[in-house]
């Protein structure tokens, strides 16, 4: 996976702006001595950092300084001839002008980020904390428009979840209210099939079958008489009166 475009802005953290300046001054340091190997080219690179803090390279063996001149010796040849000493001066002046201003500035922002405080005076660090307390009421400023902005965008997301969650609820209460009148509408046919098996019971009792309670036939009273045997009566009866004397269960009865 390749790299992201990385977007070309000042930035704003001083830790990791001064580790990218570090890292890329010495990639493109690397790679000016490369090209000079390489290619067998002299070059001369000259870097001031935000402090003004001086990092050169030279690959020629004359030294920086006869780059310097041979750079300047190209330039005036390369100069229209028809330009007048007047206006090589006037554009020598305002690139002072440029440069001093922009020492200026470099003073002004290491001032503004604590460094080099010892030799300014009492007015001077007056103005200088006047100046940071303007920043930062600009700052926290800035900062409660932006609280303030992502608060209203939280708010928004919220109404937009409610009316969602809103939705939601409401499907599935209808969906409950449809399953408990199917299982209602189920249950009201079973019950009333129920109804109809009894009724129709009701109307229509069941036949006995030829196996249950076959009516006796011929005179039970004759059948029960014709097997009486007195004699046999007698004899039972003494027979279980002396077993029961004696203490024993009758026959019958184990």
């Amino acid at each position: 996976m390749g790299r992201g475009k990385v977007e070309l802005k000042r930035i704003e953290n001083k830790i990791n702006r001064q580790v990218t300046f570090a890292k890329r001054r010495n990639g493109l340091l690397k790679k000016a001595y490369e090209l000079s190997v390489l290619c067998d080219a002299e070059i001369a690179l000259l870097i001031f950092s935000n402090r003004g803090k001086l990092y050169e390279f030279c690959s020629s063996p004359s030294g920086m300084a006869k780059m310097v001149d041979k750079y300047r010796k190209h330039s005036y040849e390369t100069m229209d001839p028809n330009q007048s000493a007047k206006d090589l001066q006037e554009k020598y002046q305002d690139y002072l002008k440029l440069k001093s201003r922009v020492e200026i500035l470099q003073h002004s922002q290491r001032h503004l980020l604590g460094e080099e405080l010892a030799e300014m005076g009492v007015n001077e660090l007056e103005q200088l904390e006047r100046q940071v307390d303007a920043s930062l009421r600009e700052i926290r400023s800035k900062k409660a428009r932006s609280m303030l902005d992502q608060l209203s965008d939280l708010k928004t997301k919220e109404e937009m979840l409610l009316e969602t969650n809103r939705d939601l609820r409401r499907k599935l209460e209808e969906s409950d209210a449809a399953l408990t009148q199917t299982l209602w509408g189920s249950s009201a046919a079973e019950h009333s099939s129920q109804q109809q098996g009894m009724s129709s019971y009701q109307s229509n009792p069941p036949t006995q079958e030829a196996g249950f309670f076959k009516p006796l036939q011929g005179n039970v009273a004759l059948q029960m008489s014709s097997h009486y045997n007195p004699a046999m009566t007698n004899a039972s009866n003494s027979a279980t009166t002396s077993q029961n004397v004696n203490g024993f269960f009758p026959g019958w009865m184990v």
